[in-house]
């Protein structure tokens, strides 16, 4: 990767002038090394762009303790704290042009404006919690700079590789020494740790690892050298354990111990065997014999993050309900499935009237078990969103993709985290895909008080077995999978799947070119898509082109997709997240 070159020489740059400047740290709070006018036009973007992506009174106590802490860790004056405020309560978006002219300009920054990135990242990450938030503003403003975004990856990645580092050169003598210290030590840390991390709900043990020394240069050229001695005090292990969730062991140590309501069966599998700062977590809508067997297998060609999760829920009933949609829908009522279409998507009129008889008798074989994993998707959907709020993963962002019933445990622990306090800065991104929910903006109001980043609903509107299964329902109704969500927030992002899925089965059975579509990275992505710059593929565009000029007219469609690439996160490879 160029970009990773590029910035491993820069690192071994700075690490060898850490090592050889005697006296001088070069590392420390990079942003303090800005000249006077470049810190305050630092500040004034870093507000301005706060007001843009949370302009929401909820948001206003994060938007001024941000900027509170922001001013102090640049050494600005107290003098400038009312106007960088003002900024981030929404007044002089007019100048953020002119804030980043003069910032580039600064000699600090001739080399690498790269230097900003990570000094938004070391400032994010000092308390031991990195909130979606902020990972959200990092990567508006690394926009707003012109700096490619898979910097960011990098910048993550190789923090946590310098941890690893750590950890490995640890003789066996010290490694022995530091175990008698920490079983000497282990109820003065519990109470230390369960301090840092109280906030979350979650009394952390120990760090699984994390815990090593982290005074070299390598963690010292990404975070600084004051903050890689921080981290490797005790103070620092609780961060490090704040991060990273239970005992390092993070959604993977999560069992449930006991019948949760009417669930049976939820429990997290590893996707990847990596560790990052972001994690993301896919849930699938339906099982079926064969090939769609298992949780994993529709998310095999996913590399959103290098730590990704599958959630595994109530297969016994995934199971039934996928084995009889196969069979159905394979056999001869795909055929009349066929004609109902005519009758259906076309006049746009789905009654129980213009069903075909032929259909209609079959339709409690695939009714029950539907409304079976309609409603426990809902409990899963519930019983996940207390899981994320009480930080099992960490204090980290988390993005959730999932598909059918799978995007249904997804709004349902949406909404549900928007019913409770300190639910916000948890998720980065959301993706639903052909999801069975309500499509009334006023519904979707809520996710958007929870979501940091993007909530992408993925649509098809020839998808005529979801039409189907709400064929009792009120005209009336509207089904997110099968339209646009018409709700005016920066966040929400409408695509149009129907040029890629056929039928509701095609979200399994194309996963891979959906995911793409929707601007997820995926392991067949080739060196050359780094450094686009914007959210989605080509193909991603053209379908929420399509998707915004029916909703609203192509001129609030390319607003939205400028609205899109400001606020969005590149993956490691350059496609966007």
């Amino acid at each position: 990767m160029a970009a990773e070159e590029k910035w491993k020489g820069w690192a071994l740059e700075q690490q060898q002038e850490a090592e050889h400047g005697g006296e001088r740290e070069p590392c420390v709070l990079r942003g303090r090394q800005l000249g006077e006018p470049g810190r305050f036009a630092y500040a004034a973007l870093c507000g301005t762009s706060l007001a843009w992506l949370f302009p929401e009174n909820e948001q206003s106590s994060f938007r001024t303790e941000f900027v509170k802490g922001f001013v102090k860790w640049l050494n600005l004056p107290d003098a400038v704290l009312p106007a960088i405020t003002a900024f981030a309560d929404g007044l002089g978006g007019e100048g953020i042009e002119t804030f980043t002219e003069i910032l580039l300009k600064d000699p600090i920054l001739k080399e690498s404006p790269l230097l900003i990135t990570q000094d938004l990242l070391s400032f994010s990450l000092q308390d031991g919690s990195y909130d979606a938030r902020a990972r959200v503003l990092i990567c508006r403003v690394s926009r707003l700079l012109r700096i490619p975004l898979e910097d960011l990856e990098v910048l993550e990645e190789s923090l946590l590789e310098s941890l690893k580092e750590q950890k490995e050169e640890e003789s066996e003598t010290a490694e022995i020494s530091r175990k008698k210290k920490e079983r000497r030590k282990k109820l003065k840390r519990y109470l230390l740790i369960g301090l840092a991390t109280v906030g979350g709900g979650t009394v952390i043990g120990l760090t699984g690892g994390l815990a090593a020394p982290l005074v070299a240069a390598g963690a010292a050229t990404i975070i600084g050298s004051a903050g890689a001695a921080a981290l490797g005090s005790t103070a620092g292990i609780a961060v490090m354990a704040s991060l990273f969730g239970a005992a390092g062991a993070g959604l993977t140590g999560y069992k449930m111990k006991k019948r949760v309501g009417a669930i049976e069966e939820f429990e997290f599998l590893p996707l990847t065997e990596g560790r990052q700062l972001h994690i993301t977590i896919a849930i699938t809508g339906w099982l079926c014999t064969g090939k769609y067997g298992s949780f994993t297998a529709p998310w095999s060609s996913m590399l959103h993050s290098s730590e990704q999760y599958c959630l595994a829920w109530e297969s016994k009933y995934l199971m039934e309900l996928g084995n009889t949609l196969d069979s159905l829908l394979n056999g001869f009522v795909n055929m009349m499935a066929q004609e109902a279409l005519k009758f259906t998507v076309l006049s746009g009129i789905v009654t129980a009237l213009t069903w075909p008889a032929s259909l209609l008798t079959v339709a409690s074989v695939i009714d029950n078990p539907w409304g079976v994993c309609l409603r426990r998707s809902a409990e899963v959907g519930k019983h996940l969103a207390h899981i994320l709020l009480s930080r099992q993963q960490g204090q980290r962002p988390v993005t959730l993709i999932g598909f059918s019933l799978g995007a249904r445990v997804i709004y349902f622990c949406l909404q549900e985290m928007a019913q409770e306090k300190d639910s916000q800065g948890i998720i980065e991104d959301v993706v639903l895909l052909g999801a069975p929910v309500e499509g009334e903006a006023k519904h979707w109001k809520a996710l958007t008080r929870v979501v940091s980043g993007r909530v992408i609903n993925g649509f098809c509107r020839g998808d005529w077995l979801l039409r189907f299964v709400y064929r009792t329902s009120s005209v009336q109704l509207t089904v997110a999978g099968l339209q646009p969500v018409d709700l005016d927030d920066r966040r929400m992002v409408n695509m149009d799947l129907s040029s890629v899925v056929n039928g509701h089965l095609d979200y399994m059975k194309q996963m891979d070119t959906i995911l793409k579509a929707v601007g997820i990275k995926t392991k067949e992505c080739q060196p050359e898509e780094k450094g686009s710059g914007s959210l989605f593929s080509p193909q991603a565009k053209k379908s929420q082109r399509a998707a915004g000029s029916e909703a609203g007219g192509e001129e609030n469609t390319r607003k939205k997709e400028d609205e899109a690439e400001g606020s969005t996160c590149r993956t490691p490879d350059g496609s966007t997240s």
